[in-house]
Protein backbone atom coordinates (compact mmCIF):
# COMPACT_ATOMS: atom_id res chain seq x y z
CA UNK A 1 0.00 0.00 0.00
CA UNK A 2 3.33 2.13 0.01
CA UNK A 3 3.67 2.75 -3.27
CA UNK A 4 0.08 3.97 -4.01
CA UNK A 5 0.36 6.41 -1.02
CA UNK A 6 3.05 7.43 -2.29
CA UNK A 7 1.19 8.31 -5.60
CA UNK A 8 -1.97 10.06 -3.77
CA UNK A 9 0.60 12.11 -1.83
CA UNK A 10 1.99 13.60 -5.33
CA UNK A 11 -1.57 13.94 -6.66
CA UNK A 12 -2.18 16.15 -3.67
CA UNK A 13 -1.71 19.41 -4.60
CA UNK A 14 0.47 18.44 -7.60
CA UNK A 15 0.85 20.69 -11.07
CA UNK A 16 1.00 18.41 -14.21
CA UNK A 17 1.43 18.84 -17.80
CA UNK A 18 -1.76 15.92 -18.36
CA UNK A 19 -4.84 14.27 -16.39
CA UNK A 20 -5.50 11.26 -17.62
CA UNK A 21 -9.13 10.54 -16.21
CA UNK A 22 -9.63 6.47 -16.98
CA UNK A 23 -6.98 3.50 -16.46
CA UNK A 24 -8.47 1.05 -18.74
CA UNK A 25 -6.07 -0.27 -21.70
CA UNK A 26 -6.25 3.40 -23.43
CA UNK A 27 -5.73 5.36 -20.58
CA UNK A 28 -2.65 3.01 -19.36
CA UNK A 29 -1.13 3.45 -23.08
CA UNK A 30 -1.40 7.02 -22.55
CA UNK A 31 0.33 7.62 -19.66
CA UNK A 32 2.94 5.19 -20.48
CA UNK A 33 3.72 7.18 -24.13
CA UNK A 34 3.96 10.36 -22.75
CA UNK A 35 5.49 9.61 -19.49
CA UNK A 36 8.26 7.75 -21.49
CA UNK A 37 8.75 11.05 -23.30
CA UNK A 38 9.42 13.50 -20.75
CA UNK A 39 5.56 14.71 -19.75
CA UNK A 40 4.90 15.06 -16.06
CA UNK A 41 1.67 12.88 -16.14
CA UNK A 42 -0.84 12.13 -13.22
CA UNK A 43 -3.69 8.78 -14.30
CA UNK A 44 -6.39 8.26 -11.94
CA UNK A 45 -8.92 5.28 -12.13
CA UNK A 46 -11.83 5.34 -9.96
CA UNK A 47 -11.92 1.74 -9.66
CA UNK A 48 -9.06 -0.73 -10.25
CA UNK A 49 -6.81 -0.58 -13.05
CA UNK A 50 -8.69 -2.31 -16.58
CA UNK A 51 -11.58 -3.09 -14.05
CA UNK A 52 -14.19 -2.53 -16.90
CA UNK A 53 -14.16 -3.34 -20.67
CA UNK A 54 -9.98 -3.76 -20.70
CA UNK A 55 -10.62 -7.13 -17.88
CA UNK A 56 -13.79 -8.71 -20.40
CA UNK A 57 -11.87 -8.96 -23.39
CA UNK A 58 -11.27 -12.67 -25.52
CA UNK A 59 -7.52 -12.13 -24.73
CA UNK A 60 -6.89 -12.06 -27.90
CA UNK A 61 -4.85 -10.15 -29.97
CA UNK A 62 -5.87 -9.63 -33.69
CA UNK A 63 -5.56 -8.01 -36.79
CA UNK A 64 -9.93 -8.34 -37.28
CA UNK A 65 -10.66 -10.95 -39.42
CA UNK A 66 -13.90 -10.46 -39.72
CA UNK A 67 -13.65 -6.70 -40.09
CA UNK A 68 -12.97 -8.34 -43.77
CA UNK A 69 -16.77 -8.71 -43.62
CA UNK A 70 -17.41 -5.14 -44.00
CA UNK A 71 -14.25 -4.85 -46.41
CA UNK A 72 -12.94 -2.29 -43.72
CA UNK A 73 -9.06 -3.01 -45.23
CA UNK A 74 -7.75 0.27 -44.21
CA UNK A 75 -8.67 -0.95 -40.42
CA UNK A 76 -7.27 -4.64 -40.60
CA UNK A 77 -3.96 -3.51 -41.85
CA UNK A 78 -3.54 -1.30 -38.89
CA UNK A 79 -4.63 -3.96 -36.95
CA UNK A 80 -2.34 -6.62 -38.30
CA UNK A 81 0.66 -3.99 -38.08
CA UNK A 82 -0.01 -3.36 -34.24
CA UNK A 83 -0.57 -7.26 -33.90
CA UNK A 84 2.71 -8.08 -35.33
CA UNK A 85 4.46 -4.69 -33.66
CA UNK A 86 3.01 -6.63 -30.43
CA UNK A 87 4.08 -10.11 -30.90
CA UNK A 88 7.50 -8.86 -31.45
CA UNK A 89 7.75 -6.91 -28.45
CA UNK A 90 6.53 -9.61 -26.12
CA UNK A 91 7.41 -12.89 -27.69
CA UNK A 92 6.90 -15.04 -24.11
CA UNK A 93 3.31 -12.96 -23.16
CA UNK A 94 1.86 -12.98 -27.14
CA UNK A 95 1.98 -15.93 -28.85
CA UNK A 96 0.76 -17.03 -31.93
CA UNK A 97 -2.02 -19.16 -32.12
CA UNK A 98 -4.25 -21.75 -35.00
CA UNK A 99 -8.13 -20.62 -35.08
CA UNK A 100 -9.66 -23.50 -37.02
CA UNK A 101 -13.13 -22.48 -38.20
CA UNK A 102 -15.34 -25.41 -38.52
CA UNK A 103 -17.49 -23.92 -41.62
CA UNK A 104 -21.45 -25.79 -41.50
CA UNK A 105 -24.74 -24.83 -42.46
CA UNK A 106 -24.38 -21.68 -39.92
CA UNK A 107 -21.35 -20.19 -41.88
CA UNK A 108 -22.39 -16.71 -43.98
CA UNK A 109 -20.05 -17.87 -46.58
CA UNK A 110 -19.08 -21.37 -48.09
CA UNK A 111 -15.79 -22.72 -47.49
CA UNK A 112 -14.02 -21.53 -50.60
CA UNK A 113 -14.45 -18.27 -50.09
CA UNK A 114 -13.36 -18.02 -46.42
CA UNK A 115 -10.30 -19.85 -47.70
CA UNK A 116 -9.82 -16.39 -50.54
CA UNK A 117 -10.43 -14.66 -47.24
CA UNK A 118 -7.60 -15.87 -44.73
CA UNK A 119 -5.28 -15.95 -47.80
CA UNK A 120 -5.75 -12.20 -47.94
CA UNK A 121 -5.76 -12.10 -44.35
CA UNK A 122 -2.38 -13.29 -44.12
CA UNK A 123 -1.37 -10.96 -47.31
CA UNK A 124 -2.55 -8.24 -45.00
CA UNK A 125 -0.03 -9.13 -41.97
CA UNK A 126 2.79 -8.91 -44.18
CA UNK A 127 2.79 -13.13 -43.79
CA UNK A 128 4.26 -12.32 -40.46
CA UNK A 129 2.14 -15.80 -39.27
CA UNK A 130 2.07 -19.02 -40.74
CA UNK A 131 0.39 -18.99 -44.03
CA UNK A 132 -3.48 -19.94 -43.53
CA UNK A 133 -4.83 -24.22 -44.23
CA UNK A 134 -7.98 -25.79 -45.49
CA UNK A 135 -9.19 -28.78 -43.63
CA UNK A 136 -11.74 -31.16 -45.00
CA UNK A 137 -14.25 -32.29 -42.52
CA UNK A 138 -12.18 -35.73 -41.68
CA UNK A 139 -9.10 -33.54 -40.99
CA UNK A 140 -10.98 -31.34 -38.63
CA UNK A 141 -12.18 -34.68 -36.84
CA UNK A 142 -8.19 -35.79 -36.47
CA UNK A 143 -6.74 -32.83 -35.46
CA UNK A 144 -9.45 -31.84 -33.28
CA UNK A 145 -11.72 -35.10 -32.11
CA UNK A 146 -14.04 -32.88 -29.95
CA UNK A 147 -15.74 -31.08 -32.84
CA UNK A 148 -18.56 -32.68 -34.38
CA UNK A 149 -18.25 -32.41 -38.07
CA UNK A 150 -21.49 -34.60 -39.51
CA UNK A 151 -22.68 -31.57 -41.01
CA UNK A 152 -19.01 -30.10 -41.26
CA UNK A 153 -18.48 -28.61 -45.20
CA UNK A 154 -14.99 -27.95 -44.67
CA UNK A 155 -12.79 -26.12 -42.62
CA UNK A 156 -9.99 -22.76 -42.53
CA UNK A 157 -7.39 -21.98 -40.00
CA UNK A 158 -5.78 -19.12 -40.07
CA UNK A 159 -3.34 -17.55 -37.72
CA UNK A 160 -3.62 -15.22 -34.88
CA UNK A 161 -1.93 -14.21 -31.58
CA UNK A 162 -3.56 -14.26 -28.02
CA UNK A 163 -2.64 -13.35 -24.26
CA UNK A 164 -1.28 -16.30 -22.47
CA UNK A 165 -1.81 -14.61 -19.12
CA UNK A 166 -4.76 -11.99 -19.06
CA UNK A 167 -5.66 -8.75 -20.41
CA UNK A 168 -5.78 -6.84 -17.31
CA UNK A 169 -2.31 -7.79 -16.34
CA UNK A 170 -1.17 -6.75 -19.73
CA UNK A 171 -2.84 -3.36 -18.99
CA UNK A 172 -0.98 -3.55 -15.58
CA UNK A 173 2.12 -3.09 -17.29
CA UNK A 174 1.78 0.07 -19.63
CA UNK A 175 0.52 1.65 -15.89
CA UNK A 176 3.86 0.32 -14.71
CA UNK A 177 5.63 1.77 -17.04
CA UNK A 178 4.33 4.96 -16.53
CA UNK A 179 5.59 4.65 -12.79
CA UNK A 180 8.80 3.82 -13.85
CA UNK A 181 8.90 6.87 -16.07
CA UNK A 182 7.67 9.11 -13.55
CA UNK A 183 3.94 9.62 -13.63
CA UNK A 184 2.20 9.57 -10.63
CA UNK A 185 -0.56 7.08 -10.57
CA UNK A 186 -3.95 5.62 -8.44
CA UNK A 187 -6.48 3.47 -8.90
CA UNK A 188 -9.58 4.04 -6.77
CA UNK A 189 -9.28 7.96 -7.30
CA UNK A 190 -12.29 9.55 -8.92
CA UNK A 191 -12.94 12.76 -10.16
CA UNK A 192 -15.20 14.83 -8.51
CA UNK A 193 -15.00 17.61 -11.08
CA UNK A 194 -12.65 19.79 -13.05
CA UNK A 195 -13.17 23.09 -14.13
CA UNK A 196 -10.86 25.60 -16.36
CA UNK A 197 -11.49 28.65 -14.25
CA UNK A 198 -8.28 30.56 -15.76
CA UNK A 199 -8.26 29.65 -19.17
CA UNK A 200 -4.41 28.23 -18.82
CA UNK A 201 -5.34 25.24 -16.53
CA UNK A 202 -7.06 22.62 -15.44
CA UNK A 203 -8.53 22.47 -11.64
CA UNK A 204 -9.45 18.93 -10.83
CA UNK A 205 -11.10 17.98 -7.22
CA UNK A 206 -10.30 14.27 -6.67
CA UNK A 207 -11.28 12.01 -4.05
CA UNK A 208 -9.47 8.70 -2.31
CA UNK A 209 -11.94 6.20 -2.99
CA UNK A 210 -10.32 4.34 0.17
CA UNK A 211 -10.17 6.78 2.79
CA UNK A 212 -12.28 9.72 1.75
CA UNK A 213 -9.62 11.83 1.16
CA UNK A 214 -10.13 15.32 -0.84
CA UNK A 215 -7.52 16.35 -2.97
CA UNK A 216 -6.86 19.06 -5.49
CA UNK A 217 -4.49 19.52 -8.33
CA UNK A 218 -3.82 21.09 -12.18
CA UNK A 219 -2.98 19.91 -15.19
CA UNK A 220 -2.29 21.94 -18.63
CA UNK A 221 -4.61 19.72 -20.37
CA UNK A 222 -7.00 16.48 -19.76
CA UNK A 223 -7.33 13.02 -21.88
CA UNK A 224 -10.50 11.35 -21.17
CA UNK A 225 -9.96 7.46 -21.68
CA UNK A 226 -13.10 6.50 -19.52
CA UNK A 227 -13.93 3.77 -21.88
CA UNK A 228 -17.83 3.17 -21.97
CA UNK A 229 -18.17 6.57 -19.83
CA UNK A 230 -16.46 8.82 -21.93
CA UNK A 231 -19.50 10.67 -23.16
CA UNK A 232 -20.64 11.36 -19.04
CA UNK A 233 -17.02 13.04 -18.80
CA UNK A 234 -17.70 15.19 -22.09
CA UNK A 235 -21.03 16.17 -21.29
CA UNK A 236 -20.02 17.74 -17.57
CA UNK A 237 -16.89 19.72 -18.78
CA UNK A 238 -19.23 20.90 -21.51
CA UNK A 239 -17.27 19.64 -24.41
CA UNK A 240 -19.02 19.30 -27.18
CA UNK A 241 -17.90 15.86 -30.00
CA UNK A 242 -18.27 14.85 -33.55
CA UNK A 243 -18.94 11.17 -32.05
CA UNK A 244 -20.17 8.95 -29.47
CA UNK A 245 -20.16 5.63 -28.03
CA UNK A 246 -22.70 3.23 -28.27
CA UNK A 247 -22.97 -0.24 -26.26
CA UNK A 248 -22.64 -3.64 -27.66
CA UNK A 249 -22.20 -6.21 -24.53
CA UNK A 250 -20.00 -9.33 -24.82
CA UNK A 251 -19.91 -12.48 -22.61
CA UNK A 252 -17.69 -15.22 -22.13
CA UNK A 253 -17.81 -18.72 -20.10
CA UNK A 254 -14.90 -20.29 -18.53
CA UNK A 255 -15.44 -24.06 -18.54
CA UNK A 256 -12.99 -27.21 -17.70
CA UNK A 257 -10.92 -27.26 -20.70
CA UNK A 258 -12.46 -28.99 -23.86
CA UNK A 259 -9.41 -29.43 -25.98
CA UNK A 260 -5.64 -30.14 -25.16
CA UNK A 261 -4.98 -28.21 -27.98
CA UNK A 262 -3.12 -24.97 -28.01
CA UNK A 263 -5.21 -23.77 -30.79
CA UNK A 264 -8.51 -21.61 -31.25
CA UNK A 265 -11.78 -23.64 -32.33
CA UNK A 266 -13.59 -21.15 -34.32
CA UNK A 267 -17.66 -21.25 -35.43
CA UNK A 268 -20.44 -19.31 -36.85
CA UNK A 269 -23.76 -19.14 -34.27
CA UNK A 270 -27.10 -19.86 -35.58
CA UNK A 271 -27.19 -15.91 -36.39
CA UNK A 272 -24.21 -16.18 -38.30
CA UNK A 273 -21.49 -14.28 -36.01
CA UNK A 274 -18.52 -16.15 -34.85
CA UNK A 275 -17.54 -17.40 -31.53
CA UNK A 276 -14.50 -19.06 -29.95
CA UNK A 277 -13.67 -21.60 -27.60
CA UNK A 278 -9.98 -20.24 -26.27
CA UNK A 279 -7.51 -21.97 -24.11
CA UNK A 280 -6.98 -20.24 -20.85
CA UNK A 281 -3.96 -21.83 -18.61
CA UNK A 282 -6.15 -25.40 -18.20
CA UNK A 283 -9.41 -24.30 -19.01
CA UNK A 284 -11.23 -22.66 -21.99
CA UNK A 285 -13.19 -20.50 -22.44
CA UNK A 286 -16.33 -19.80 -24.72
CA UNK A 287 -17.37 -16.50 -26.56
CA UNK A 288 -18.04 -13.91 -27.22
CA UNK A 289 -21.66 -13.09 -27.74
CA UNK A 290 -22.51 -9.46 -29.63
CA UNK A 291 -25.62 -7.93 -28.26
CA UNK A 292 -26.80 -4.20 -28.38
CA UNK A 293 -27.62 -2.79 -24.38
CA UNK A 294 -28.08 0.53 -23.55
CA UNK A 295 -26.59 -0.62 -19.56
CA UNK A 296 -22.57 -0.58 -19.67
CA UNK A 297 -23.07 -2.64 -16.24
CA UNK A 298 -25.43 -4.98 -17.71
CA UNK A 299 -24.14 -8.15 -17.18
CA UNK A 300 -24.55 -11.80 -17.64
CA UNK A 301 -28.24 -12.94 -18.23
CA UNK A 302 -29.51 -16.28 -17.24
CA UNK A 303 -30.28 -15.85 -21.79
CA UNK A 304 -26.94 -15.18 -22.35
CA UNK A 305 -25.53 -18.61 -20.82
CA UNK A 306 -28.33 -20.65 -22.14
CA UNK A 307 -27.45 -19.41 -25.44
CA UNK A 308 -23.84 -19.86 -25.04
CA UNK A 309 -24.40 -23.27 -24.12
CA UNK A 310 -26.12 -24.77 -26.59
CA UNK A 311 -24.47 -23.05 -29.10
CA UNK A 312 -21.65 -25.07 -28.21
CA UNK A 313 -23.53 -28.20 -27.25
CA UNK A 314 -24.31 -27.87 -31.19
CA UNK A 315 -21.16 -28.11 -32.28
CA UNK A 316 -19.01 -30.37 -30.13
CA UNK A 317 -18.88 -33.60 -29.86
CA UNK A 318 -19.06 -34.09 -25.92
CA UNK A 319 -19.67 -36.86 -23.71
CA UNK A 320 -21.51 -35.43 -21.54
CA UNK A 321 -23.01 -32.18 -22.65
CA UNK A 322 -22.25 -28.71 -21.36
CA UNK A 323 -24.71 -27.43 -18.15
CA UNK A 324 -24.82 -23.90 -16.32
CA UNK A 325 -22.98 -26.54 -13.36
CA UNK A 326 -19.88 -26.20 -15.15
CA UNK A 327 -19.26 -22.72 -15.85
CA UNK A 328 -16.54 -21.82 -13.42
CA UNK A 329 -16.72 -18.06 -13.97
CA UNK A 330 -18.15 -15.46 -16.12
CA UNK A 331 -17.03 -12.51 -18.38
CA UNK A 332 -18.84 -9.66 -19.42
CA UNK A 333 -18.26 -6.58 -20.56
CA UNK A 334 -19.45 -3.91 -23.21
CA UNK A 335 -17.39 -2.51 -26.15
CA UNK A 336 -17.42 0.91 -26.70
CA UNK A 337 -18.55 1.35 -30.40
CA UNK A 338 -17.66 4.62 -32.30
CA UNK A 339 -20.40 6.39 -34.02
CA UNK A 340 -21.04 9.83 -35.50
CA UNK A 341 -22.70 12.32 -32.68
CA UNK A 342 -25.10 13.63 -35.49
CA UNK A 343 -27.59 14.98 -32.44
CA UNK A 344 -29.68 11.84 -33.65
CA UNK A 345 -30.19 9.77 -30.77
CA UNK A 346 -31.69 6.83 -31.98
CA UNK A 347 -31.18 3.09 -30.51
CA UNK A 348 -31.61 1.25 -33.79
CA UNK A 349 -28.00 1.10 -35.14
CA UNK A 350 -26.63 -2.08 -36.49
CA UNK A 351 -24.17 -2.83 -34.14
CA UNK A 352 -23.09 -5.98 -35.94
CA UNK A 353 -21.42 -3.53 -38.49
CA UNK A 354 -19.69 -1.58 -36.25
CA UNK A 355 -15.72 -2.20 -36.03
CA UNK A 356 -13.55 -1.77 -32.79
CA UNK A 357 -11.84 0.74 -34.53
CA UNK A 358 -11.17 3.71 -32.50
CA UNK A 359 -11.12 7.83 -32.62
CA UNK A 360 -9.56 10.69 -31.40
CA UNK A 361 -10.84 14.25 -30.86
CA UNK A 362 -9.05 17.26 -30.04
CA UNK A 363 -11.11 20.71 -28.15
CA UNK A 364 -8.29 23.04 -28.88
CA UNK A 365 -10.13 25.55 -26.57
CA UNK A 366 -10.83 23.49 -23.70
CA UNK A 367 -7.05 21.76 -24.18
CA UNK A 368 -9.25 18.24 -23.60
CA UNK A 369 -8.06 14.94 -25.64
CA UNK A 370 -11.62 12.48 -26.00
CA UNK A 371 -9.97 8.86 -26.54
CA UNK A 372 -13.45 7.16 -28.52
CA UNK A 373 -13.40 3.23 -28.81
CA UNK A 374 -10.37 1.13 -29.32
CA UNK A 375 -8.97 -2.24 -28.60
CA UNK A 376 -6.72 -4.08 -26.77
CA UNK A 377 -4.69 -4.68 -30.66
CA UNK A 378 -4.52 -1.05 -31.11
CA UNK A 379 -3.08 0.26 -27.50
CA UNK A 380 0.24 1.14 -29.39
CA UNK A 381 -1.57 3.14 -32.22
CA UNK A 382 -3.47 5.08 -29.42
CA UNK A 383 -0.74 5.99 -27.44
CA UNK A 384 1.61 7.56 -30.48
CA UNK A 385 -1.89 9.56 -31.27
CA UNK A 386 -2.35 10.96 -28.11
CA UNK A 387 1.76 11.50 -27.48
CA UNK A 388 0.53 13.40 -30.68
CA UNK A 389 -2.08 15.28 -29.52
CA UNK A 390 -0.95 16.83 -26.41
CA UNK A 391 2.06 17.83 -28.33
CA UNK A 392 -0.23 19.84 -30.88
CA UNK A 393 -2.16 21.31 -27.60
CA UNK A 394 1.52 22.95 -26.98
CA UNK A 395 3.10 20.55 -23.99
CA UNK A 396 6.84 19.92 -24.54
CA UNK A 397 7.33 16.38 -25.88
CA UNK A 398 11.13 15.19 -25.27
CA UNK A 399 12.53 12.08 -27.27
CA UNK A 400 11.32 8.66 -26.40
CA UNK A 401 13.08 6.11 -23.48
CA UNK A 402 13.50 2.61 -24.85
CA UNK A 403 11.93 -0.31 -23.96
CA UNK A 404 9.07 1.59 -22.74
CA UNK A 405 6.37 -1.17 -24.10
CA UNK A 406 7.63 -4.56 -24.58
CA UNK A 407 10.00 -7.24 -22.68
CA UNK A 408 13.55 -6.73 -22.12
CA UNK A 409 16.29 -8.33 -24.47
CA UNK A 410 16.62 -12.08 -24.70
CA UNK A 411 19.64 -12.26 -23.53
CA UNK A 412 18.02 -10.92 -20.09
CA UNK A 413 15.50 -13.53 -20.50
CA UNK A 414 17.78 -16.44 -20.92
CA UNK A 415 19.89 -15.31 -18.05
CA UNK A 416 17.38 -15.14 -16.02
CA UNK A 417 16.00 -18.61 -17.12
CA UNK A 418 19.79 -19.77 -15.83
CA UNK A 419 19.03 -18.59 -12.41
CA UNK A 420 15.88 -20.00 -11.97
CA UNK A 421 16.84 -23.27 -13.02
CA UNK A 422 19.44 -23.32 -10.48
CA UNK A 423 16.54 -22.79 -7.68
CA UNK A 424 14.53 -25.09 -9.29
CA UNK A 425 12.16 -22.74 -11.03
CA UNK A 426 12.39 -24.89 -14.37
CA UNK A 427 9.86 -27.31 -13.13
CA UNK A 428 6.51 -27.38 -14.72
CA UNK A 429 3.66 -25.20 -13.76
CA UNK A 430 0.49 -26.55 -11.78
CA UNK A 431 -1.98 -24.66 -14.40
CA UNK A 432 -0.31 -22.12 -16.76
CA UNK A 433 0.85 -23.02 -20.89
CA UNK A 434 4.46 -22.61 -20.38
CA UNK A 435 7.44 -25.04 -20.30
CA UNK A 436 9.02 -24.28 -16.48
CA UNK A 437 7.59 -21.87 -14.04
CA UNK A 438 10.44 -19.45 -14.84
CA UNK A 439 8.46 -18.97 -17.91
CA UNK A 440 5.82 -17.60 -16.55
CA UNK A 441 7.25 -15.33 -13.92
CA UNK A 442 9.20 -13.92 -16.55
CA UNK A 443 6.51 -12.91 -18.38
CA UNK A 444 4.34 -11.70 -15.68
CA UNK A 445 7.36 -9.40 -14.01
CA UNK A 446 9.89 -9.28 -16.84
CA UNK A 447 13.47 -7.38 -14.98
CA UNK A 448 11.61 -7.71 -11.62
CA UNK A 449 11.29 -11.30 -11.59
CA UNK A 450 15.18 -10.87 -10.85
CA UNK A 451 14.29 -9.71 -7.64
CA UNK A 452 12.50 -12.77 -6.38
CA UNK A 453 14.87 -14.53 -7.07
CA UNK A 454 17.42 -13.08 -4.68
CA UNK A 455 14.29 -13.96 -2.07
CA UNK A 456 13.88 -17.64 -3.19
CA UNK A 457 17.78 -17.92 -2.81
CA UNK A 458 18.14 -16.85 0.79
CA UNK A 459 14.31 -18.14 1.73
CA UNK A 460 13.41 -21.65 -0.53
CA UNK A 461 9.40 -21.62 0.59
CA UNK A 462 9.42 -18.43 -1.21
CA UNK A 463 9.97 -20.44 -4.18
CA UNK A 464 6.46 -22.66 -3.41
CA UNK A 465 2.87 -21.85 -4.34
CA UNK A 466 1.23 -19.98 -1.94
CA UNK A 467 -2.00 -21.11 -3.21
CA UNK A 468 -3.06 -24.69 -4.63
CA UNK A 469 -2.80 -25.46 -8.46
CA UNK A 470 -2.05 -21.54 -8.61
CA UNK A 471 1.24 -21.20 -9.90
CA UNK A 472 1.47 -17.88 -7.88
CA UNK A 473 4.64 -18.19 -5.63
CA UNK A 474 5.17 -16.49 -2.13
CA UNK A 475 7.92 -14.36 -3.12
CA UNK A 476 5.51 -13.11 -5.84
CA UNK A 477 2.95 -11.92 -3.11
CA UNK A 478 5.65 -9.55 -1.87
CA UNK A 479 7.11 -8.74 -5.01
CA UNK A 480 3.33 -7.65 -5.65
CA UNK A 481 2.35 -6.03 -2.85
CA UNK A 482 5.34 -3.88 -3.38
CA UNK A 483 5.24 -2.94 -7.12
CA UNK A 484 1.72 -3.29 -8.10
CA UNK A 485 -0.66 -1.16 -5.95
CA UNK A 486 -3.03 -4.05 -5.14
CA UNK A 487 -5.72 -2.78 -2.71
CA UNK A 488 -8.50 -5.21 -2.95
CA UNK A 489 -8.42 -8.75 -2.68
CA UNK A 490 -10.41 -8.84 -6.00
CA UNK A 491 -7.55 -6.63 -7.81
CA UNK A 492 -4.88 -9.85 -6.65
CA UNK A 493 -7.60 -12.59 -7.85
CA UNK A 494 -8.96 -10.74 -11.20
CA UNK A 495 -6.76 -8.56 -12.45
CA UNK A 496 -2.79 -9.09 -11.06
CA UNK A 497 -3.85 -13.01 -12.17
CA UNK A 498 -6.06 -14.63 -13.32
CA UNK A 499 -7.14 -16.86 -10.65
CA UNK A 500 -10.77 -16.50 -9.73
CA UNK A 501 -11.64 -16.67 -13.87
CA UNK A 502 -9.76 -20.46 -13.89
CA UNK A 503 -10.37 -21.51 -10.11
CA UNK A 504 -13.85 -21.54 -8.61
CA UNK A 505 -14.63 -19.12 -6.07
CA UNK A 506 -15.19 -21.31 -3.08
CA UNK A 507 -11.77 -23.15 -3.78
CA UNK A 508 -10.07 -20.16 -3.85
CA UNK A 509 -11.87 -19.23 -0.28
CA UNK A 510 -10.93 -22.82 0.97
CA UNK A 511 -7.27 -22.53 0.31
CA UNK A 512 -5.45 -22.34 3.67
CA UNK A 513 -3.13 -19.74 1.62
CA UNK A 514 -5.50 -17.21 1.60
CA UNK A 515 -4.64 -15.79 4.74
CA UNK A 516 -1.15 -15.05 3.17
CA UNK A 517 -2.42 -13.60 0.57
CA UNK A 518 -4.51 -11.26 2.70
CA UNK A 519 -1.54 -10.50 4.77
CA UNK A 520 0.71 -9.67 2.01
CA UNK A 521 -1.50 -6.87 0.76
CA UNK A 522 -2.70 -5.72 3.99
CA UNK A 523 -6.32 -6.65 3.13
Amino acid sequence: MQLRQQNLDRLDGGTFDVLIVGGGINGAVSAAALAARGVSVALVERADFASFTSQESSNLVWGGFKYLENYELPLVWKLCTSRNQLMKAYPTAISEIGFLATLDKSAPFPAPLAGLGTLGYWIIGRFATKRPRYFRPKAIKKAEPVVDTSTAKGGIQYQDAYLKDNDARFVWSFVRSALDNGATVANYVSVSSATREDGTMWHASLTDEESGREMQLQARTIVNAAGPFVDGLNEGWGNHTDHRIVYSKGIHLIVPSLTDSDRVLAFFDDTGRLFYVIPMAHRSVIGTTDTRTDNPREGVTEEDRDFLIKQINARLDLVKPLTKADIISERCGVRPLVVENDGDDRTDIDWTTLSRRHALEVDVAKKIVTIFGGKLTDCLNVGEEVVEAIEDLGVPVGPEVPGWYGEAPDSERERFETEAATLGLDRRPSIERAGSVAEVLWRRHGVAAFDLLKEVAEDPSLGEEVLVGSDILRGELHLMAEREMVTRLDDFLRRRTKLSLVIRNDELGADPGMSEVNAAFGL
